[in-house]
């Protein structure tokens, strides 16, 4: 079993991870993870805090000579703004008094924090539900993407849309129809989605979108929008059938749901096949040359609760980000006054980066299935177990039904 902690406030002196259960010998590179740090912060309509320097994680413990020791790793991202805050969110006793925050801003979780810990100051619930904890989860997530690459499988994404705005070409397309090329591999889709500047591949839809981008900075509004995320070289067999805590499925769709401002999330074709028959919804099974396959891949490669061997697509959606600059209705909860919801620092959009922030939380949950399945001291035994099932795996259709 794997697993990791973070801990840190969105203002205080540094975000911290520890990641626990990964084998030993598996290379990583300090420049490895702080290129996914950096790709979290790209993205048009980011707000003033992404101008600062890039965020770079310091390796503390578990890493020697770039290799993993089998021990907990821990890591440690700066706060660069933390200067500016030290007296406001020490953690010893304050030179001065500092203001209280009581207005709750609607959609973020500044009422239900401070009535759920019992808080008089709305900061405490501001600073760790603030989405600047996953950088922590990026920076975590990657051992587990740097991990699945030794087996050839591959995390990648892309926008849909923003603030409505679609592409005029379904690049979902292919992913359902199962007609990728045979050497496809997930990060084909961020390696062409990070050359714009809002992850989308068409250059009339980036256009739009960053009008209307400006637009709603103009009105001091924010915009959500949906992407996908594709996890290609994925072997069949994670998860099983065998207990509801076990499904692949259910494990993927409560971690991306756990990310900050995201509000949907649906495996395959999801919500479509909820319109349509079945004959149109499922996926042909069919003997090619490479075996048992399916024609199409409209489940997102999964059937049962179990990894089908075909691409991995999730599509989730993100709400607009909570913060107004044109702020909405509220109540100060110290007067219980009726009045503007208060200004805090904050993005215009940020669904360029919750893409890449999916693309580490899948593959953390993927690890986590395949660490399970295949698991060992090191990476040399881990490799030995998945080698030997991949090579017995093509065999046991035949031998269970005496196909000659």
């Amino acid at each position: 079993m794997i697993r990791y902690l973070t801990s840190g406030e969105s203002h205080g002196k540094a975000l911290t991870t520890i990641i626990e259960g990964f084998p030993s010998n598996l290379k990583i590179e300090n420049e490895y993870i702080n290129t996914h740090l950096k790709r979290r912060q790209m993205g048009y309509g980011r707000g003033a805090r992404m101008k600062m320097e890039p965020d770079t994680a310091e390796i503390i413990s578990g890493i020697r000579f770039q290799k993993t020791l089998g021990s907990p790793i821990c890591l440690r991202i700066d706060n660069k703004d933390w200067e500016n805050w030290t007296d406001i969110m020490t953690s010893g006793k304050p030179k001065e008094k500092p203001e209280k925050i009581t207005i709750p801003r609607p959609g973020h979780a500044d009422l239900v924090g401070v009535s759920k810990y019992n808080f008089d100051d709305i900061r405490n619930s501001i600073d760790r539900s603030s989405a600047r904890e996953t950088a922590a989860r990026v920076a975590a997530c990657t051992m587990a993407r740097r991990l699945l690459e030794e087996f050839g499988i591959s995390v990648g994404s892309f926008v849909e849309s923003i603030g409505g705005i679609y592409p005029a070409r379904n690049y979902s397309k292919k992913l359902f129809d199962n007609s990728l090329d045979k050497d496809f591999k997930g990060w084909d889709l961020s390696d062409k989605s990070d050359k714009s500047d809002v992850r989308v591949f068409e250059k009339s839809q980036e256009e739009k979108i960053i009008k209307k981008i400006q637009l709603a900075k103009k009105k001091g509004d924010t915009l959500g929008g949906t992407f996908y995320t594709v996890a290609t070289g994925v072997p069949l067999g994670l998860g099983s059938f065998v207990h509801f805590d076990r499904k692949l499925s259910a494990a993927i769709a409560r971690d991306i749901m756990s990310i900050n401002a995201v509000k949907g999330v649906e495996i395959g074709k999801g919500f479509d096949t909820a319109e349509q028959f079945g004959s149109v919804s499922h996926d042909e099974i069919c003997n090619d040359e490479n075996g048992i396959s399916r024609r199409s891949n409209r489940a997102g490669g999964i059937e049962g609760g179990i990894s089908t061997g075909l691409p991995i697509i999730v599509r989730t959606a993100m709400k607009p980000i909570a913060t107004l600059m044109s702020p909405i209705g509220t109540v100060d909860l110290k007067s219980m006054d009726e009045m503007e919801s208060r200004r805090e620092r904050s993005d215009f959009v940020a669904v360029p980066a919750c893409a890449v922030i999916s693309e580490a939380v899948l593959s953390w949950t993927l690890a986590e299935f395949f660490i399970e399945k295949f698991g060992g001291d090191s990476i040399e035994e881990m490799k030995d177990n998945y080698k030997n099932y991949v090579n017995k795996l093509k065999k046991r259709v035949s031998k269970n039904f005496n196909v000659k």
